[in-house]
């Protein structure tokens, strides 16, 4: 093992190699490698022609990460689970075929470095089948440009799997806390625990290397074995990163309330507006049971969490994330995918093993677009690619799942009025469609595993029935002809249509405990 300087990066970088690293969004990202390789790219043209493989998006939506990469030559091809937070470049760069890339599932690309380390060829799983992941839709392909086939279909035992081919990992990047002058290394200050180990594991059975970034060097035999998250052995490189390039997330160099060195006090919270978001918190919220453990997508669906609080049931259930918490209170925007406070924090891809296996009881999740198939995309829009993350993963193989999002979008206007809901003005752009643009969540797999599967909007709610989409619910005040029908590009079935709970459209609901409540005595 060596110590060295940042700058000394890309030049242990051949051209053509492969890169695995670590990161979600800025938590646990070698930002100050990316960097020098692009520096180093930028004033001589190497290294490039690089294959990247990136477990979760990585990056800041701007100019970090993944950003950093956006120029012609210095990547060949990019293998992620999200693409929109390598910013605008990066997605010119996909969109011009001036790269090769595939989106593959988050859990995917987090469990496969255990295969590659363990010289077990690559993954076979059943995540994927039915969407645009699957070969016989677009293979994972996200442009023309991405002519190889990463992804097979093959039969099992009468069954059908995916099977994603293995890479054979160069350089694995990844990033710690601590090492010392033997070069263990600690995660201590990560809110997440990405797959550094693994992703060693693989670049030293693939005869690659290893380069570690960490914050700072301690010496010898001063850390405690069950901190140390990286053996020495596997490490070839280590340098200390400077603290602008070192951050937890986004929002802040350190903040110890993500990684559980101290708890802060949530009560306070201050209540949603009763609006659009709040209506479809609280109407997804009734589907809640005691002792649950729930994923919460971003954006519309942690509405749940925070209706959950107000109704003061918060404690009775458990929130985890793809990333590895479990329990707490996920947090959002540049630190998603850290929780507040959390219980625990397991790695990256063990977090997906629980997942694959089934054991979330309900997950929540955001509806960009849905079809009459109960097809939902939150993938890929006007050609432009974001990426599924571990939307298949999770949507896939929870118990139940419920999709989360106003029915229409661009400029949507509504009122509560009188325990009613008004629409003052109508989206623009219209979510319930003929097709969507990409399958990112199958209608027809759901249905062939019995999979319960709600869409809920602010005015209508569906389930996904043997023939695709249902309408089983209309907010009070709404008309289906003018407020429902004529904003969808199909008519769903309509056998038999209730009336949203009225309470639901109250300043103050109240109801959610008896519900809970009525749930576990029946």
């Amino acid at each position: 093992m060596k110590f060295i300087e940042s700058k000394d990066v890309p030049g242990l970088i051949k051209d053509g190699d492969t890169i695995y690293s670590t990161g979600m969004m800025l938590a646990g990202l070698a930002e100050e490698a990316f960097m020098q390789i692009e520096r180093s790219f930028l004033d001589s043209g190497h290294p490039r022609d690089l294959s990247w493989y990136f477990p979760a998006g990585q990056g800041n939506f701007k100019d970090k990460g993944m950003a950093r990469l956006a120029h012609e030559g210095l990547v060949k091809r990019i293998v992620a689970a999200h693409y929109g937070v390598g910013g605008p470049k990066l997605s010119a760069l996909v969109r011009e075929n001036k790269v090769e890339a595939y989106n593959w599932p988050q859990g995917v690309l987090s469990v496969m470095p255990r295969q590659v380390a363990g010289r077990r060829g690559g993954l076979f799983t059943k995540v994927g089948l039915g969407t645009f992941v699957d070969p016989r839709e677009e293979g994972s392909k996200l442009n023309a440009r991405a002519a190889e086939d990463l992804v097979e279909v093959r039969e099992l035992d009468g069954e059908e799997f995916l099977y994603f081919k293995p890479p054979k990992v160069n350089v694995g990047l990844i990033r710690g806390t601590v090492a010392d002058e033997r070069g263990n290394i600690t995660l201590d200050k990560e809110g997440v625990l990405m797959e550094a180990i693994n992703i060693a594991q693989a670049a030293r059975a693939c005869g690659g290397i290893v380069i570690a970034q960490v914050e700072s060097i301690a010496q010898a035999g001063t850390l405690h074995p069950k901190q140390i998250k990286v053996p020495g052995i596997l490490v070839d490189y280590i340098y200390v990163a400077e603290p602008e390039y070192h951050r937890q997330s986004e929002n802040a160099y350190f903040n110890p309330a993500l990684n559980g060195d101290l708890k802060i006090p949530l009560h306070g919270l201050e209540p949603l507006p009763l609006d659009e978001r709040k209506i479809i918190a609280r109407r997804a919220a009734t589907h809640l049971t005691r002792g649950s453990v729930l994923n919460l997508g971003i954006g519309m669906a942690e509405g749940v969490a925070a209706v959950a609080a107000e109704e003061g049931v918060a404690d009775q259930l458990t929130l985890t994330l793809e990333t590895g918490p479990v329990g707490g209170l996920p947090a959002s925007g540049h630190e998603f995918g850290h929780s507040i406070n959390p219980e625990v924090i397991v790695e990256h891809s063990l977090q997906f093993d629980f997942y694959d296996g089934g054991g979330i009881d309900m997950a929540f999740l955001g509806l960009a677009q849905a079809d009459r198939h109960g097809n939902v995309n939150v993938s890929k829009f006007g050609g432009r690619a974001v990426g599924c993350g571990g939307f298949i993963n999770i949507t896939q193989n929870a118990k139940r799942v419920a999709f989360l999002g106003t029915f229409t979008a661009g400029g949507l206007e509504v009122a509560v009025e009188d325990g009613k809901l008004k629409i003052i003005k109508e989206g623009k752009n219209r979510k319930l469609i003929d097709h969507v643009e990409q399958i990112t969540f199958s209608g027809h797999y759901a249905s062939t595993i019995r999979q319960p599967v709600l869409y809920i909007t602010e005015r209508a709610v569906f389930q996904l029935g043997a023939d695709g989409l249902e309408l089983i619910e209309v907010a009070p005040g709404i008309d289906i002809e003018r407020d429902i029908l004529e904003h969808m590009d199909f008519v769903p079935r309509m056998d038999n249509v209730r009336q949203m709970d009225s309470a639901l459209f109250q300043a103050n609901w109240g109801g959610l405990k008896a519900l809970i409540d009525k749930h576990a005595s029946t």
